[in-house]
């Protein structure tokens, strides 16, 4: 018998046996891993609970205080739902407040409560889906800068609002609207549950739908998007339609609250969505974000002005603090995404 010639040849010149595959790393225990961030965000929002309950101990969690920051947290929160979508989809939305200006406005005329209760929600929610609409076809379709398409939704609504309105206050004459958005269910005032569902609705939306998933690749990298067979320009158009449906929801919710529409309202919405957004995670460059993050973010801005309030603190004050806060929370970003890149 004639032996194989590799098998005469000598050790070195064979080849190395392969080498194992190294052995995957185990997953973290646990079922629900932490969010070391949201984790650090509660913390803050606890500590400024503490603040409040050692500075004013007598009025800090009553009952009806407690009521009054979720009412206010409401409206802004819903806008800041929003927000979010269009920040992670790589977008900036600055005309927020003014959407929910002229919505309230629109829905509060004379001719509109002429209509009924139903009329006027419809009016509001249709109001601010058409303006959302405007800015993402101008955005998308138009291929104008975000920053300045909003700036310009932002001038001409709340132009448009003060117009209609005549820079007069519109009070609501409506009862059965007032009888049904400033009531309770179960206990809960009704801005709450509208705030609750808005939130739920929201973060299935971006976590459990195709709809979701598309708005995180948009933000993360349009051209690949774009090649993995996304409308771009449509789903971009469809977001900022988003933001401006929930615009319209927080106007009917202001207009609850306030029982007028003027076109005042909604005013600096587009600074505290914008810090909410930003204090929960979502990157400014868009592609990561998280609704419960931007939930935190509204809870502590909404508390730290509830402290303020309770202390006869300035409004000054507080607007030095939110901008300071806003600029930490862009630096930690920066810092967070550097120190990503360079491992």
């Amino acid at each position: 018998m004639t032996k194989d010639p590799s098998s005469v040849l000598p050790e070195a010149t064979q080849a190395p046996p392969p080498r194992a595959a190294p052995p995957a790393a185990k997953a973290p225990r646990g079922r629900f891993p932490v969010d070391a961030r949201l984790a650090g965000l509660f913390g803050v929002f606890v500590l400024l609970c503490l603040v409040g309950w050692l500075t004013r101990p007598d009025a800090f969690f009553t009952e009806g205080n407690l009521s009054t920051v979720l009412r206010l947290a409401a409206a802004i929160g819903v806008v800041s739902v929003g927000m979010t979508f269009v920040i992670i989809s790589g977008g900036i939305d600055l005309s927020v407040g003014s959407m929910v200006a002229l919505s309230s406005v629109w829905m509060t005329t004379l001719a509109t409560q002429s209509f009924g209760p139903v009329v006027m929600v419809v009016c509001a929610l249709a109001v601010g889906l058409v303006c959302g609409l405007i800015n993402g076809v101008l955005v998308s379709y138009g291929r104008v800068v975000p920053f300045i398409a909003t700036l310009a939704m932002y001038a001409s609504a709340r132009g448009l609002a003060e117009r209609i309105s005549g820079r007069n206050t519109q009070v609501v004459r409506q009862a059965d609207f007032l009888a049904f958005f400033r009531g309770d269910f179960l206990g809960i005032p009704v801005l709450i549950w509208m705030f609750a569902l808005v939130f739920v609705v929201g973060w299935i939306l971006l976590n459990r739908t195709t709809f979701g998933r598309r708005t995180f690749a948009v933000g993360g990298n349009t051209e690949a998007a774009r090649l993995a067979g996304i409308n771009v320009k449509r789903h971009t158009a469809l977001v900022y339609g988003v933001a401006g449906l929930c615009c319209g929801i927080a106007a009917i919710m202001v207009v609850a609250r306030t029982t007028s529409g003027a076109s005042t309202n909604g005013l600096y919405y587009e600074l505290d969505a914008i810090a909410a957004v930003v204090i929960g995670g979502t990157l400014l460059s868009g592609g990561r974000g998280t609704l419960i993050g931007t939930l935190i973010g509204v809870l502590i801005f909404t508390v730290l002005g509830n402290i303020f309030t309770l202390n006869n603190l300035d409004t000054d004050i507080q607007n030095i603090a939110k901008g300071a806060i806003i600029v930490l929370a862009v630096l930690l970003q920066f810092r967070t995404n550097r120190a990503r890149k360079s491992t």
